[in-house]
């Protein structure tokens, strides 16, 4: 699942796939874009922001990309076999003489003005594994409105940029509360350190092929994807359920035991 560490590595990727190399392939598979060309331009960097990825081209152009729930970037050399997908999932190609990158299932693909990149990303709040980055700006953000769920907060990219599904999760039980519990009700010790946790979490990951939140070997993580299997720490079931307006799909694990507090009526099955 795509967070801020996955994001940031795709990035590097592509970075040194592409940058400083001149484009001889150029194939946007979205229908407002599918006459561009890219060919004959020098890729100058590949940054990314939160969740999303700036590929920036000569010529004061930038593609901007987000892959949410399952899109990806894949780099191969040439005569590599393809196997990111089928090909009709493929939105996108950059290819030079020595590496071509395929962006699979992306569900956010456009080409837009290198000065108008803050009308993509510049709502989003301080960026975890970016130069922006602000705890005490992100903590603000985080309780301007204290009534709501922490989770929630969390996952609002406006708020900190970075964090998904799976690191809420985790976040949440570093911090000994549930999810649920509104932004406001959390202690001020652990509001003082979850900046600086979170920060932690994405840093420490950023370099992994594997995230690992606890340090054990073959035990990554401590409830995110564990539903019904005991907690490392107290060995209660580990919950599931779902957070949010429904409006997507938000699983969200804790243990009962080690994060008290409030919690939904209905876990899911």
């Amino acid at each position: 699942m795509p967070e801020g560490d996955t994001v940031w590595q795709a990035a590097r990727r592509l970075h040194d796939a592409l940058a400083s190399q001149v484009l001889t392939r150029s194939d946007l598979r979205v229908p407002r874009f599918a006459t561009a060309d890219l060919t004959g331009r020098t890729v100058l960097d590949v940054t990314p922001r939160g969740k999303h990825l700036l590929t920036r081209v000569e010529g004061g152009l930038t593609l901007h990309s987000h892959l949410r729930m399952d899109g990806s970037w894949r780099v191969y050399t040439p005569g590599q076999r393809w196997n990111g997908g089928p090909a009709h999932q493929i939105r996108a190609i950059l290819g030079n003489a020595d590496r071509t990158a395929v962006g699979y299932r992306l569900p956010v693909l456009e080409l837009i003005r290198t000065t108008d990149e803050d009308r993509a990303v510049g709502h989003l709040g301080p960026d975890l594994l970016g130069p922006d980055w602000d705890p005490g700006l992100a903590l603000a953000n985080l309780l301007k409105d204290p009534a709501r769920p922490l989770g929630e907060a969390l996952l609002d990219q406006r708020n900190l940029a970075g964090i998904g599904n799976v690191f809420k999760s985790e976040l949440c039980f570093l911090l000994g509360v549930t999810p649920w519990l509104p932004v406001g009700k959390l202690p001020a010790d652990r509001s003082a350190k979850l900046p600086v946790l979170a920060r932690k979490l994405l840093e420490s990951n950023r370099e992994r092929p594997v995230r690992n939140t606890t340090g054990r070997r073959g035990q990554d993580l401590f409830v995110y994807g564990r539903a019904r299997r005991p907690c490392l720490r107290c060995r209660t079931p580990i919950r599931l359920a779902d957070q949010g307006d429904g409006s997507r799909e938000r699983p969200t694990y804790w243990c009962p035991t080690c994060q008290p507090g409030p919690a939904p009526f209905t876990p899911r099955r």
